[in-house]
């Protein structure tokens, strides 16, 4: 892929992608522009100014787009924008940071998507391969633009990099030599067309792959849309399903992971014990597990490393995070639970009575899903935007309960608990109608959390 040199590429979207963008492009010696309709990101202009970096900050301009050489579209910017399309229906080419950095990379990668685990497997694919004696870079949608690596000077042996369906949307030459693909269910249609559309996206993480890479994929997974093409790679797959039949991959069976791949010695064949020493609950985190371990593997980690950082590791901040017990009630944050996939998950992981807070801004979602799951759910507490949807989908079958704040929800969920029940905030929904992120929103159930653990003790 090459850029263009005799005009200026545009960046639009100055948010922390966008920014490490804008840096790298203009040190490579690319004449560079950047544009962000909010005017809060004013506060990055000197710098840019400094680097050489014209920008437009607080509005867009038309002809800005249309004159651009390319247009370099930050992951959060749909696709839909008018400047956007009008530009590329003028031929302005429309470029995502995947094909930037795949460029210009030299370092093997490990590549990480679905809707829901990502960040949890690429971190302990980090983890594992770290304590196998292996440096690794972990960048991509975790919150480290994986252009980081080209300008940190890294010495990283391999890249661990979690990836969006948005940031596949634009990629044509992204390679991994290893990818993983998790699980697929609905989430994000309010971008998307369709499920298909999607599960596409999702699924052209293996498209540039060769039979010398390796796509690890979930054996279980029903993408609801009979998109499954076969990659040309080699295939390991990995399943929680007892009667699945695994040739190469990872089974899960009784607590333990069974491992087959011939990076293994003889034998090809490996258990691992996960009784005493996975600290994080749910069937679904031992598949995240046993997908990070076959990465490793292909990566050239070992079983020792696996075993050590599965060991360390406690989990990642709102994702099923025990918060407190009060009253004999356990309170668990579970805010990155945007979509209602991982709501089911949760739910799964608990057999006593939950009460559940629900909502948020609502992504298209079918919330109608939920309802085989909440036989042990004795009330609902429905907040946000989706607070009324919420309401009345489940009155009629179930107690619901509608609270304007987060406060009056956990005050509203301790009451409606008694001894023995778990609190559960798991909203099936993006955050950004209250609070500026899912962390901002678990980081307020908690603290609201602790207020009320401070009064029982005052």
């Amino acid at each position: 892929m090459r850029l263009p040199r005799t005009s200026y590429i545009l960046i639009c979207g100055l948010g922390r992608s966008g920014l490490s963008m804008a840096r790298f492009l203009a040190a490579k010696g690319f004449q560079v522009k950047a544009t962000d309709k909010d005017a809060d990101t004013k506060v990055h202009e000197p710098e840019l100014h400094h680097l050489g970096i014209d920008t437009q900050i607080g509005y867009h301009d038309p002809e800005t787009f249309a004159g651009a050489g390319a247009i370099v579209v930050s992951p959060g910017i749909p696709l839909t924008m008018p400047y956007l399309m009008q530009a590329r229906t003028a031929g302005v080419p429309l470029l995502g940071d995947l094909d930037i950095f795949t460029s210009y990379n030299k370092t093997p990668v490990v590549a990480i998507t679905g809707t829901n685990g990502k960040t949890t497997v690429t971190t302990l694919v980090r983890n594992m391969l770290e304590a196998s004696g292996i440096s690794t870079f972990m960048g991509g949608n975790i919150g480290t633009p994986l252009v980081d690596c080209l300008m940190t000077g890294s010495t990283a042996q391999v890249v661990a990099a979690e990836i969006s369906s948005f940031q596949l949307d634009l990629a044509r030459h992204f390679k991994p030599e290893i990818a993983v693909l998790l699980n697929i269910s609905p989430d994000h249609l309010d971008r998307y067309e369709n499920m298909a559309d999607y599960c596409r996206s999702k699924w052209s993480i293996f498209k540039n792959q060769t039979s010398a890479h390796t796509a690890i994929v979930n054996a279980d997974m029903d993408d609801n849309c009979q998109i499954r093409p076969r990659p040309a790679s080699r295939i390991l797959a990995f399943s929680s399903n007892p009667e699945a039949r695994i040739h190469q991959g990872a089974r899960i069976l009784n607590q333990s992971i069974f491992l087959t791949l011939p990076e293994l010695s003889a034998g090809h064949t490996r258990p691992i014990d996960c009784q005493n020493l996975v600290r994080i609950p749910g069937i679904h985190n031992l598949e995240n597990i046993a997908a990070a371990a076959l990465a490793v593997l292909c990566a050239g980690g070992n079983v020792p490393g696996i075993l050590a950082a599965v060991k360390a590791f406690n989990g990642l901040p709102h994702r099923l995070t025990f918060v407190a017990e009060i009253n004999g009630i356990q309170f668990y944050n579970d805010s990155k639970a945007t979509n209602t996939d991982a709501v089911i998950r949760a739910l799964n992981c608990f057999t006593k009575p939950v009460v559940l807070i629900l909502g948020g801004r609502e992504k298209d979602t079918d919330f109608t899903l939920l309802r085989p799951y909440l036989k042990q759910v004795k009330q609902i507490i429905a907040m946000g935007e989706a607070a009324d949807h919420i309401h009345d989908l489940f009155a009629k079958n179930f107690r619901v309960k509608r609270v304007p704040n987060m406060k009056t929800a956990v005050t509203g969920a301790h009451a409606a608990a008694q001894p023995g029940d778990i609190v559960l905030l798991s909203p099936a929904c993006a955050s950004f109608d209250m609070f500026e992120n899912y962390a901002a929103r678990g980081d307020a159930f908690a603290c609201h959390v602790q207020e009320l653990e401070m009064k029982r003790h005052g």
